[in-house]
């Protein structure tokens, strides 16, 4: 009888920082993407559809520069210091030097060619002024990306988990008080006050970070010591990771940005006038997209706490915890995406009603549901790529993925409208993430239960939804109060069903954890 027994296994250090890291990067994520929700409802009903996308098409802008001196240095900075630890200081420097150097120059370009930019790459002159803020934003975009870089790579996500709240507060906190002084004096409201607090976020996100890195640096294991390296004999091994991340980062940027700008161009091939294209893609990109993205925090911030320790696993040739991170990963993001797409189908309209008084937001919604899953797990499979090496297959991939986007973008659009988008990036979607899969089944051994991580969760999902509306048939004791507050107590009860559900298809199966 005894052998039945199993007594419970403490987790390993590296686990224990991976969990903990996860929780932590997901609670600042859910806590800056619930404040982000009311700042794009205060933006859509000030600046409206139109404003937003005007400010969505700067967006393509910062995304490239961050690509050019951040986000691929941050990432090889996170990589290096996992392997070197001892090395960590001297790899930051070196990276933060790198870094701002470029992003200087990128801030020069920006504000110089500014007219040319808004005018000939982004055909809409408005946002020739808004660039200046953009530029401003992007030395103090490539500081906190480097720091955050650092901590990361320390298993350290305290100090990045805590910029995400203060860039998003302090951001927030200026644009309302700057508005409400705005009202009060009668002047407009325009696009321009967006992305100044755009700027303000930026700024108090580095000096956050540059606050922590003084005065709490991360500390060493005991026993062991800070290793001193100049700057070149670090670059070399910084860059040869950075470049060819930089370089995939700047093609998949200036395909998003085409898709970006392209769109209301090609909205307007199929009929629309100029101010209706910015604001069906205001709608898209502003309204309905933030809230599919919403539970993509937990895997985001699984995401960057995965690189780094797939990457100490490989270095240690440990492919069995490699192999246990990615069943982890897919069996959790089928479980959460297929209870989104429940969500969204069953209450976008409702949630589009109720957050934006728009009627077209929920439409979007409700077709954009079924990317979840296929969204969530290409983030965490290209995160698990990439902390083998595999950046090249990682890049080639999401290239394809675009270019199928990209198609539908240019020949379905006109046609179709904006319709011919939603499909166009749920086909690839479907093709990323299947591409990421097929990869690491090629390269680990994990395990995969198409049972248990699909059919059994799509089964329960339905189950869900008949007991809810078999709760609910009769009569609803909600329906007196506000639309939004109705709808988030039944997507509450809803998932209330399919997590006791989920919970007791385990226990029928035997309560094993890895059943689960």
């Amino acid at each position: 009888m005894n052998d039945t027994l199993k007594i419970p296994r403490k987790l390993s250090p590296t686990k224990y920082a991976l969990l903990t890291g996860t929780l932590l990067l997901t609670s600042a994520g859910l806590i800056t993407r619930v404040l982000g929700f009311f700042y794009r409802i205060f933006l859509s009903r000030t600046i409206g559809a139109e404003g937003l996308g005007v400010f969505n098409l700067i967006h393509p802008v910062f995304g490239i520069c961050f690509a050019l001196c951040a986000g691929s240095i941050q990432t090889a900075i996170s990589q290096s210091v996992a392997a070197n630890v001892r090395k960590g200081r001297s790899i930051f420097r070196t990276g933060l030097i790198i870094s701002l150097t470029i992003s200087v120059v990128l801030a020069y370009g920006i504000i110089q060619f500014r007219d040319m930019i808004a005018g000939n790459i982004l055909m809409e002159p408005r946002c020739a002024p808004l660039l200046i803020f953009v530029a401003v934003s992007v030395p103090c975009a490539a500081i906190h990306a480097c720091i955050n870089g650092y901590y990361y790579g320390m298993q350290r996500p305290q100090v990045p988990a805590f910029a995400q709240i203060m860039e998003q507060s302090v951001r927030i906190g200026a644009v309302f008080l700057i508005a409400d002084i705005m009202i009060q004096s009668g002047i407009t409201i325009t696009v321009q006050l967006a992305v100044f607090g755009h700027l303000i976020g930026e700024i108090a996100s580095s000096l956050y970070t540059v606050t922590a890195y003084r005065f709490f640096p991360p500390k060493l294991a005991p026993g062991v010591t800070h290793v001193s390296s100049g700057f070149r004999e670090t670059a070399p091994e910084l860059m040869h990771l950075a470049m060819p991340l930089m370089g995939n980062r700047l093609v998949l940027n200036v395909l998003a940005s085409a898709e970006a700008i392209l769109i209301p161009s090609r909205l307007q091939m199929s009929g629309l006038t100029d101010s209706a294209a910015l604001s069906v893609y205001g709608v898209l990109t502003g309204m309905a997209l933030p809230f599919i993205l919403f539970p993509s925090t937990v895997f985001n911030s699984l995401a960057v706490l995965l690189l780094p320790a797939v990457a100490e696993a490989q270095s240690e040739g440990n492919d069995r915890r490699i192999g246990s991170a990615i069943s982890m990963s897919l069996r959790y993001c089928l479980y959460v995406g297929i209870l989104c797409i429940g969500i969204f189908t069953l209450f976008g309209d409702d949630l589009g009603v109720s957050v934006f008084k728009d009627n077209t937001a929920g439409s979007y919604m409700t077709i954009l549901a079924w990317l979840c899953p296929f969204l969530y797990l290409v983030t965490t499979m290209g995160s698990i790529l990439n902390g083998l090496g595999r950046t090249s297959v990682t890049f080639i991939q999401n290239v394809i993925a675009m270019v199928v986007r990209l198609l539908f973008v240019l020949f379905g659009i006109p046609r179709f409208g904006i319709f011919a988008y939603l499909v166009g990036a749920l086909v690839s979607e479907l093709l990323l993430a299947l591409l990421h899969v097929l990869t690491l089944k090629k390269k680990v051994e994990f395990t995969w239960n198409a049972w248990d991580m699909i059919a059994k969760p799509a089964i329960l999902m339905v189950l869900a939804i008949g007991i809810y509306y078999a709760a609910f048939s009769t009569a609803d004791p909600f329906s007196g109060l506000p639309l939004f507050i109705k709808t988030a107590i039944h997507i509450i009860i809803l998932c209330g069903f399919y997590l006791l559900l989920l919970v007791g298809a385990h226990i029928l199966k035997g309560g094993k954890t890895e059943d689960f």
